[in-house]
């Protein structure tokens, strides 16, 4: 078995070049209820999912499915407006086949945002978190099988996943903005349960400050194809609490809901400074 299907993955780059405009600088990964940076998008081209050969198709509320081309502040963007999860059936393989596509496509830059648990105390409903680090806990690897080493290498480097240089300038951007944010380990689930309280802490325990169902296998597949990454999480739900409150799929979906134009203006600005 390969990791990554070379074959469609070109069918599927050419047929989006034949349509493109421009050339995408960086590839943009919008999580729950994250979708208001498409506001912030000069549309040039805009692809629904079910059109695109090879590509799969969102099934979770709160995920759009469309790949969306355009600028935002001066630069060439290609989003995800609407990502894949393991949990929903998909394979690695297919979870993080947009990203392979946006590196094709010639995105040498990706940003990833989420919704997740907080486990850190400081931690409200509605922060943001830049992820400094993450700690990989899915029962499957997205570049297990016979590696290609055009693609990238067998054994990629994962000492720094984040790019420190966006890291810096993001905080700058929050500061000027007077935008709060922290910084910290996301821990990747497979879900789609959220955590118990007992998982909660096992997690707190190992080093984790927020927690998620995506994001890390994207990060991976981006490090091995060469591309730089940032990433932000918004804290939706806190799992170290004290009351027995319930979380609900909706209630994550407000907190995101409220935080997402906070992120926008953060990766509005980071885009204006590459």
């Amino acid at each position: 078995m390969e990791n990554v299907n070379t074959v469609r993955l070109q069918e599927t780059i050419d047929f989006i070049k034949n349509k493109l405009v421009a050339a995408p600088e960086v590839g943009i990964i919008l999580g729950s209820g994250l979708g208001g940076l498409v506001d912030e998008c000069e549309i040039s081209l805009s692809l629904a999912y079910s059109e695109i050969p090879n590509f799969p198709v969102s099934t979770v509320k709160g995920h759009g499915g469309q790949l969306i081309f355009g600028k935002i502040n001066g630069k060439e963007v290609v989003m995800l407006s609407g990502r894949f999860h393991y949990y929903e059936g998909y394979s690695m393989q297919e979870v993080t086949f947009p990203v392979r596509v946006m590196k094709g496509l010639g995105a040498k830059l990706l940003m990833v945002s989420n919704a997740a648990g907080g486990m850190n105390r400081e931690f409200n409903v509605g922060d943001l978190m830049i992820i400094r680090d993450h700690i990989n806990l899915f029962p499957e690897h997205p570049l297990r099988g016979r590696n290609d080493e055009h693609i990238g290498p067998r054994f990629p480097d994962m000492t720094e996943p984040y790019d420190q240089y966006f890291i810096t300038k993001a905080k700058q951007i929050a500061l000027r903005n007077q935008i709060k944010v922290h910084e910290g380990v996301y821990i990747g689930l497979q879900g789609p349960t959220f955590e118990t309280k007992a998982e909660y802490k096992f997690l707190h325990v190992i080093g984790g400050d927020t927690v998620g169902m995506s994001t890390v296998p994207e990060v991976i597949v981006a490090i091995h194809a060469g591309m730089k990454v940032f990433g932000m999480s918004v804290v939706t739900d806190l799992g170290i609490r004290e009351e027995n409150n319930i979380i609900t799929h909706e209630e994550v979906l407000e907190a995101a809901h409220k935080a997402a134009p906070l992120m926008a203006k953060i990766f509005k600005e980071l885009l204006g400074e590459i």
